[in-house]
């Protein structure tokens, strides 16, 4: 059984099936929030990030936020497989103690951000003239500036409530902050969805920026007061865009999603709401996910999770998690002989 659906947005659907599968179809890429689940489409990220779009001569723009954000500067850097090896190793090596603190757990996330950024820390990022990155972070606003776990519990439920009735709600409890190249070609600069501010990323901002959209309120401290941005406390990126669901201008090419689920969820307090998916702003996408077939073949037949640092001693999660990690070559494997064959109108689905 197939390991890789690959699922199109109509818009997709119809040039894939007029051009075929190429790179230069595509003009933005996205990659989730979602804690530890992006191990299992590591390789996946790899093959897209080194070799689909090697020949490459216009501007890709990269769009993530938290773990997302992580694995999209990987490839904005001059050697992208390095970068993602790093990533891997930090990250899953990952120790705490039964009950870390935020203090702690906020000290070995940077230092997961210093060992993606490397020797360079950034500078290559920034400087990269095709791969353009972009990030998200939350600005905390009224209760959910409080880092004193018992008010910023109540800001996150007036929060989650609000945003059951409507999405835009989130406007008051959070703003969007978008850390990225200079660039008014961008397709995510007029974005209107959510209350959004632009701030440019630079070598003084990219470390805590990174940092900040990984910053998840209750488990890490907010970062204070992000370079180049209003005073305020950040968090993670994937409050307002957890699977993302911006709404972008006609005129963009297609959007590459390498993701873990077939499907997506706006924001983080969308998880529960089942009827609140992501899908007509993905009518020029084309989502990468991983099958139940495949799923049910990593360990504990199942993708990893923020859970398993809690049911799971310490080698026996770093085993699991590798494990998917090695598996996940076999969704490159499968991608690439797609390509190679010309054979997507076979394997697509419609979104």
């Amino acid at each position: 059984m197939p390991a890789l659906r690959l699922l199109a947005g109509p818009t997709a659907y119809e040039q894939l099936e007029a051009n075929g599968l190429q790179q230069s179809l595509f003009t933005q890429i996205f990659a989730a929030s979602g804690g530890p689940k992006w191990l299992a489409i590591a390789g996946l990220d790899k093959y897209l990030f080194s070799e689909f779009f090697k020949q490459r001569q216009d501007p890709l723009y990269t769009m993530g936020a938290s773990s997302g954000a992580w694995r999209l500067s990987c490839m904005a850097q001059q050697d992208p497989i390095a970068a993602y090896e790093r990533l891997e190793h930090f990250y899953i090596h990952q120790d705490y103690q039964k009950k870390p603190t935020r203090e702690q757990v906020s000290a070995q996330v940077l230092h997961i951000v210093d060992g993606i950024l490397g020797e360079q820390q950034g500078a290559d990022i920034i400087a990269n003239p095709l791969i353009r990155h972009h990030m998200v972070a939350c600005r905390a606003r009224h209760l959910n500036r409080i880092q004193a776990k018992f008010g910023l519990m109540i800001g996150l439920s007036m929060a989650a409530v609000s945003n059951v009735v409507n999405r835009k709600s989130l406007g008051w409890h959070f703003e969007r902050v978008i850390l990225s190249h200079k660039d008014d070609a961008s397709p995510f600069r007029r974005l209107k969805d959510l209350p959004t501010k632009h701030v440019e990323l630079t070598q003084d901002n990219i470390r805590h920026g990174l940092l900040a959209s990984g910053s998840i309120p209750l488990l890490l401290d907010p970062v204070k007061d992000l370079q180049g941005s209003p005073k305020g406390h950040y968090y993670d990126g994937g409050i307002t865009d957890y699977h993302f669901d911006m709404p972008l201008p006609a005129a963009t090419g297609l959007s590459l999603y390498p993701h873990f689920y077939p499907y997506m969820s706006p924001g983080w307090f969308d998880k529960s709401l089942l009827w609140r998916k992501a899908k007509a702003n993905y009518h020029n996408g084309l989502i990468l996910a991983p099958s139940k077939q495949f799923i049910a073949s990593l360990p504990f037949s199942k993708i990893p999770d923020r859970e398993d640092f809690k049911h799971l001693d310490t080698p026996t999660r770093i085993a699991y998690w590798q494990q998917s990690v090695q598996q996940s070559q076999i969704l490159a494997d499968e991608f690439a002989e797609i390509v190679a064959s010309g054979t997507i109108m076979d394997r697509i689905e419609r979104l």
